[in-house]
């Protein structure tokens, strides 16, 4: 489209269109970039402690206007947790080491550690797991402890020597064991003090005398066939410190809840939330002790949940740096820059292009042209007027091509032009002549 022909006014719509598009693209596009990601996220356990500690991490992203932000899905335990994460409805999840399909799962962040621990009341003559021949075992937490359940009952042979687990609530423990429905309980928890003092509330006191920990003495030999779990010693004194109660360290079976991630997830993307988790973990300590737990993924290629590339690039200092990850686009910038630049130089003269001269302006120029041949006496300028009258008939002529102009306008042109052109050659020659006989005056 010829610029010349469009009226101001549209040229002026049609350049501030552009630009408005421009612009708004790279306003929406800049929103984008710095917009935060949010991720879905399901969390359960037994006592709800789970949700409350992602609900507390959530609140502090958001309130520290980190780039990555946290949609809580509700999950009534970590069985329906995992059950969520490995069916892709969450990008997320709080998951123990031991349930569910974690095929999909790469590990963020050890969100807490968990003890089995096999407990008899005070005074009960079963010291060791033998000592449950014909006993019935309350699990705290059914469902959720069925693989822990089943390989206590393979390692040791349970089923010959006729020990019933029976799933109970945990409301319901303290009864139980009163009644000697069970004669031992297995519950799975962390060591932390909230949990110390609700297991010994299930247990009735007895003078000085507390509850009773049954070893799991092949705890090692159970690890090394089942990733999930690994050997763990009590310490000395953990259910209370005098007496110690366990008067030494017990052997057991340990296993963990992870913050795992999608393996589709970006590294960028996760390495982000892996930094903003540790910094919300931090400020949290004062107000959730629980949080003292939350400790780093193993990076080991060889972990039962390996972590995910983007949260061991954070925890080995390996992240992409500002230059490698923005080097190109820095580059692209000047290029950019540049094109703009051609862009807006072009719409500056779609803007302000100049309409053809008319048959008489051209006239008039071509008469102008000959004052200024008169007085010259360069012929470098000569030749640069002989440029203008070349362009003034190019320009003449393309008019006449598209529009109906008579012939002899077109004839009065060249006829002025002809007559210019002999009076450049005129005025070169005579330019010449000068020049040679101010030479031979100088000689």
């Amino acid at each position: 489209m010829d610029a010349i022909r469009l009226p101001i006014w549209l040229r002026i719509t049609l350049v501030a269109g552009a630009v408005v598009l421009m612009t708004s693209a790279g306003l929406f596009a800049w929103h984008l970039h710095g917009r935060p990601t949010t991720l879905s996220i399901a969390a359960g356990s037994l006592d709800g402690e789970a949700s409350r500690l992602v609900a507390a991490l959530a609140s502090k992203l958001a309130q520290q206007k980190a780039p990555v932000r946290l949609n809580i899905v509700e999950a009534a335990g970590a069985a329906e947790a995992a059950d969520a994460f490995s069916s892709g409805t969450v990008d997320l999840a709080v998951v123990r080491g031991d349930v569910g399909d974690l095929s999909h799962a790469q590990a963020v962040a050890v969100v807490a550690h968990t003890v089995a621990l096999l407990v008899a009341p005070s005074g009960s003559p079963i010291a060791d797991i033998a000592g449950l021949k014909r006993a019935n075992v309350g699990v705290v937490g059914g469902d959720i402890n069925q693989r822990l359940v089943k390989v206590l009952i393979d390692e040791y042979d349970l089923t010959r020597s006729g020990v019933v687990f029976k799933n109970i609530g945990l409301a319901d423990a303290r009864r139980m064991i009163d009644s000697k429905e069970v004669r031992a309980i297995l519950i799975v928890m962390p060591l932390a003090e909230k949990y110390l003092s609700l297991l010994r509330s299930l247990f009735p006191q007895a003078g000085k005398s507390g509850p009773t920990l049954i070893p799991i003495e092949s705890a090692p030999a159970i690890a090394q066939k089942e990733r999930a779990y690994e050997s763990f010693d009590v310490p000395k004194g953990t259910l209370r410190g005098a007496p110690p109660n366990p008067a030494e360290d017990v052997t057991t079976l340990r296993t963990s809840f992870y913050l795992v991630a999608q393996k589709t997830l970006s590294s960028d993307l996760v390495a982000d939330l892996t930094e903003s988790v540790m910094k919300a973990r931090r400020d949290l300590l004062a107000e959730l002790p629980i949080m003292a737990q939350v400790s780093a993924a193993d990076t080991d290629a060889s972990a039962y949940l390996p972590a995910h590339p983007g949260a061991a690039e954070f925890y080995n200092g390996t992240q992409v740096s500002f230059l490698d990850k923005w080097g190109n686009i820095i580059f692209l910038v000047p290029m950019i820059v540049g094109a703009l630049a051609s862009v807006f130089a072009a719409s500056w003269k779609f803007l302000w292009a100049k309409p053809p001269l008319t048959q008489e302006e051209a006239l008039d120029v071509l008469y102008a042209l000959g004052r200024r041949i008169r007085g010259s006496s360069d012929e470098a300028e000569l030749d640069e007027i002989e440029r203008e009258i070349d362009g003034v008939l190019q320009t003449q002529q393309l008019k006449r091509a598209s529009s109906d102009e008579e012939a002899r306008d077109v004839v009065a042109l060249n006829v002025a032009a002809h007559r210019l052109e002999n009076l450049i050659h005129d005025r070169k020659l005579l330019v010449g002549a000068q020049r040679t006989g101010a030479s031979g005056e100088q000689a």
